[in-house]
């Protein structure tokens, strides 16, 4: 029947301009897949990691990295005498190198550019994902599944080690054991809040403490400096005119999809996280209307997931309502979650920052 085909393709093609008329589905091999850095650090490399001259820890934490990737994994002795000494440059001598490294600083200083540097330059075979990703996956594949696939691998980096979850960090810090256990080297990092005094060293013990056995395997490598995506201070852009959004959107370009913000707020809840990048494919800008504060915690954090996905895949946003600065309500940024919502914060800044680029080009 031509006429029924041809409404079931309109249909298709209305939903697939919404990220509310989308139904990802996500098997746990495709979990395994995209353990790779996201493509928005696809030609990370080394050679591309520019450190502030202001910053020397930033210099310091590239060599090292570049060093530790290239020599021969070691006990935990070459820890314990300190790569990377306080007060100190990175140590000159890598004859034993530690199983494990730790990159500790705020958002924005290039963890992790360095992170994915790390997982581009290391051959043989390895995963790299954030925090969330692997807890995603040992719910998918179980956590004696998740070790079997995973042990495999030489090198394994977790981006954003996430500290405010007793029991995910547990569940994460046992799965690396296991895998230390069988050999394979381990990077991580998180996030420290530049403009508190002192925070550097208390996530750094933080970390250390929650991977109990594990500390004596780690290099803790501290690196300093602003907020890169706020250099010159770039502030978030004034939100979009309704009526500017709704042109955009009626020009059907190849890629856009547009939603009202309570409405994905309100369909995000029925998804589980792991499938949020799913939800993202072929997505080349997001249209919201109307955003407001959130200060439900459960919603909060689940927006954190989606803009993180957003910003992997450098997927420009443009917006109505309040600014994407004021997306997380006040009260929720003194809370046990702030370094999320602030990391977040400046993600959504830089993507809005690109929708007013992509409105610019478009004239």
């Amino acid at each position: 029947m031509p006429g029924a085909t041809a409404a079931a393709a309109a249909v298709s093609e209305r939903e697939s301009r919404s990220l509310t008329g989308r139904v990802p589905v996500v098997a746990p091999e495709r979990l395994l897949d995209e353990l790779v850095p996201p493509p928005r650090f696809t030609d990370a490399r080394f050679d591309t990691y520019l450190p502030d001259p202001a910053e020397p820890s930033q210099a310091a934490a590239l060599d090292l990295l570049r060093r530790w990737s290239a020599a021969p994994p070691g006990d935990g002795a070459t820890r314990r005498r300190g790569l990377l000494r306080r007060g100190r440059g990175a140590d000159t001598g890598l004859a034993h190198a530690p199983s494990g490294i730790y990159l500790d600083g705020g958002y924005g200083v290039g963890k992790t550019h360095l992170l994915a540097s790390l997982w581009h330059e290391t051959p043989g075979p390895k995963a790299y994902g954030t925090f969330v990703e692997y807890t995603n996956l040992v719910g998918a594949l179980g956590f004696a599944g998740c070790v079997a696939r995973l042990a495999t691998r030489r090198l394994v980096c977790i981006d954003e080690f996430e500290l405010d979850d007793p029991g995910d960090t547990v569940l994460v810090s046992t799965l690396l054991a296991k895998l230390a256990e069988a050999g394979v080297r381990l990077a991580a990092t998180s996030n420290t809040l530049p403009d508190r005094l002192g925070e550097g060293r208390f996530a750094a013990a933080d970390f250390l403490r929650e991977i109990q056995g594990l500390a004596a395997r780690f290099t803790t490598v501290r690196i300093e400096g602003p907020d890169y995506r706020r250099r010159g201070g770039a502030v978030a852009p004034e939100p979009r005119p309704e009526r500017e959004l709704a042109q955009y959107a009626a020009r059907g370009t190849v890629g856009c999809v547009e939603d009202g913000f309570d409405d994905l707020l309100d369909y995000l809840r029925t998804l589980h996280p792991s499938k949020y990048g799913a939800l993202l494919d072929g997505v080349r800008s997001v249209v919201l209307h109307g955003l407001r504060p959130v200060d439900d915690q459960n919603a909060a954090l689940r927006l954190v997931v989606l803009v993180d996905r957003l910003y992997d895949r450098s997927i420009p946003v443009l917006a109505s309502g309040a600014a994407v600065d004021r997306v997380f309500a006040p009260e929720l940024l003194v809370g046990g979650y702030r370094k999320k919502y602030l990391r977040a914060t400046s993600r959504l800044i830089a993507l809005a920052r690109q929708g007013e680029a992509l409105v610019a080009a478009a004239g």
